[in-house]
């Protein structure tokens, strides 16, 4: 081939190639090539994945690990790595943690000054790594998604399995819990889940007999409570207590469709497509069933006015609205929420003359007015001792509408200043669209929350009759009418009964492992059932137990409190007009009592010594 023009003396196959690459692969490994010196630092793995690496797990320098482009620094240390004893031990052993320091030969190549700043951004990366791991065993006392999390002085958990989780579904907040009280206040938005933990065994709440469930149904039509004894020994043998909680799970609703889930309404149109809706295209149903809706809501209103039903909600596609009687949150008069609201159902119930207010922004505007005079106050050298009556008094003969001042008067300095001609002024339309936008901010938003009080109850019934946004025109909702609840029985009506289920799991202490109880309730849970609940477990559980509240939250601001003019009834007098309600008397108390828990709903419960501690 050599004497042919075509062959070429620098020429290789492929074969040769590749020898030859292998061949300078081995001679750069072993040649004596020495590495740059790595600085590294005891306890801080350099990359991810891998085992803690130092100066002497390195042979020679040989084959360096090269760095993880994906790897995340927060990830590379936590307390799940290595949290068998065994591996750490190991993992120590082969990476010669505990040997002669090392650092100061790696770093025998390089400058005093990079030296001195490398190994002090390791130090501090160190303390900071070890510090987030020191937070995260420490004990939390919240209650979570999955698990409850307990006070330090029952349990000690840190991660484990099952993730600990938020009845929220964010982390856990750090906000204090609310100091011990012998009641807690009451909270008016409905649940969906309520989760119960208790080290002491929820065995006695399964397999309830038919005889004991035949005693809960009826005692729940007639009212009647048993009273229990402080401390239960036995309580699987308890025949009242379980008759008490097939008691405490009942609730009456209208409409009732076996096949259809009818709580939550708002946001579940997903959960209602697929199903079978016979009504959806049948104009003569739709009419028979808001006949039949309309009979039910006339009836609660009418049992709400006599005061022999304490209160009831409305849930359709887009609003909630609770009805309260008399007495209750502390109000004189029967009094309704609705929420949330747009501005054209506002201007609705405007145009039928119905009578409301916005209590989050007329409390909002209360506080910035009275900051702003006692700032004017100060500016001027006036006593700020002065007293609230006179505040009042100053902001009453002051309360004009500031919009249509500046409707009318808003221009007036420019003909002071003679440029009236010169500057084009805003047009009506523009001023009207700009009042507009103020009050459309609003939609769809906790301030939307309507306050309607007294006989102005009844003309929103009269308005929710022929309110036609009441009933979905079209979507998987189309021409179903709005969800009734109340506690007690009405026409109409159908009785239900709450899910509950009973779950036994292990949770990580300090000492290894302890189990934890968990009673798990779902469906439409009213303020009544939660108070009641509470009561049955205090003497089961003795008096230690825990609660993760999972809140509907369009329904959270329906805790706003109710100004009143006059001095509400004593609270023994809203009890004593209440009797018959179909509520223990506790629960009265409870829920005649003025809330304290604002915009906010409960979150969290802890009994501990039979006291209540809370988070919002």
């Amino acid at each position: 081939m050599s004497d042919a023009g075509c062959y070429s003396p620098s020429f290789k196959k492929p074969s040769d190639v590749l020898r030859m690459r292998k061949k300078r692969a081995r001679s750069e490994t072993f040649g004596g090539k020495v590495s740059s010196p790595v600085v590294s630092v005891d306890g801080v793995r350099p990359f991810s994945p891998g085992p803690l690496l130092s100066a002497q797990c390195r042979a020679g320098g040989a084959g360096v690990k090269r760095r993880n482009p994906f790897a995340n620094i927060e990830n590379t240390y936590n307390e799940n790595t290595y949290n068998s004893p065994k591996k750490r031990a190991l993992s120590h052993t082969v990476c010669g943690i505990g040997a002669p320091d090392v650092k100061t030969t790696a770093a025998a190549g390089l400058d005093g000054k990079l030296l001195h700043e490398r190994v002090n951004a390791g130090t501090s990366l160190r303390e900071e790594l070890l510090q987030q791991q020191h937070q995260l065993q420490k004990p939390a006392a919240s209650i979570s998604g999955d698990e409850s999390l307990f006070e330090e002085d029952l349990f000690e958990p840190v991660r484990s399995d099952p993730v600990l989780k938020n009845p929220d579904g964010g982390a856990v907040c750090d906000a204090g819990v609310s100091d011990p009280c012998l009641e807690f206040p009451a909270d008016w938005s409905l649940k969906t889940r309520l989760l119960f933990t208790s080290p002491q065994l929820f065995s006695w709440a399964e397999q309830l007999k038919a005889q004991e469930e035949a005693q809960g149904l009826t005692a729940h039509c007639r009212a009647a409570y048993a009273s229990l004894p402080a401390n239960i020994q036995e309580p699987r043998g308890c025949a009242e207590l379980r008759c008490g909680f097939q008691q405490c799970l009942q609730y009456w609703q209208h409409p009732s469709f076996s096949w259809l889930s009818l709580f939550p309404r708002i946001g579940a149109e997903r959960k209602f497509s697929g199903k079978i809706t016979p009504w959806a295209q049948d104009d003569n149903l739709q009419q028979s069933l808001m006949s039949d809706w309309s009979v039910s809501l006339t009836s609660l209103y009418s049992l709400l006015k006599a005061r022999l039903c304490p209160y009831f909600y409305l849930c359709s596609h887009q609003f909630t609205v609770l009805f309260r009687a008399a007495g209750l949150n502390g109000a004189k008069s029967i009094s309704a929420l609705l929420t949330p609201t747009t501005r054209g159902l506002r201007e609705a119930m405007k145009a039928e003359g119905i009578e409301f207010t916005l209590p989050l922004l007329e409390d909002k505007k209360k506080s910035r007015d009275a900051s702003e005079v006692e700032s004017s106050r100060q500016a001027d050298g006036e006593d700020p001792a002065k007293s609230g009556e006179d505040v009042k008094s100053e902001h009453s003969e002051n309360e004009v509408d500031d919009d249509d001042e500046d409707d009318d008067d808003g221009f007036s300095w420019l003909q002071e200043m003679g440029v009236q001609d010169k500057i084009k002024k805003p047009d009506a339309i523009s001023i009207k669209l700009r009042k507009e936008h103020r009050e459309v901010r609003l939609d769809h938003r906790p301030e939307s929350v309507v306050l309607v009080e007294g006989s102005n109850t009844f003309t929103l019934l009269n308005f929710l009759f022929n309110c036609k946004s009441l009933v979905a025109g079209a979507g998987s909702q189309a021409g179903l009418p709005p969800t009734l609840l109340a506690p007690t029985a009405f026409r109409g009506a159908s009785l239900h009964t709450l899910k509950a289920r009973t779950v036994n799991v292990k949770t990580r202490i300090r000492t290894g492992y302890q189990d934890v109880c968990s009673l798990e309730v779902t469906g439409p849970i009213m303020p009544h059932t939660l108070h009641a609940l509470t009561q049955l477990l205090k003497p089961a559980q003795k008096g230690e137990f825990s609660v993760g509240l999972y809140t509907h939250e369009p329904t959270a601001v329906l805790n706003v409190p109710i100004c009143q003019t006059s001095e509400p009834d004593t609270l023994d007098d809203v009890v004593q007009d209440l009797g018959r309600c179909g509520l223990q008397q506790s629960t009265v108390q409870q829920l005649a009592a003025p809330t304290t828990l604002g915009r906010s709903a409960l979150r969290q419960l802890h009994v501990r010594g039979h006291s209540y501690s809370w988070r919002s």
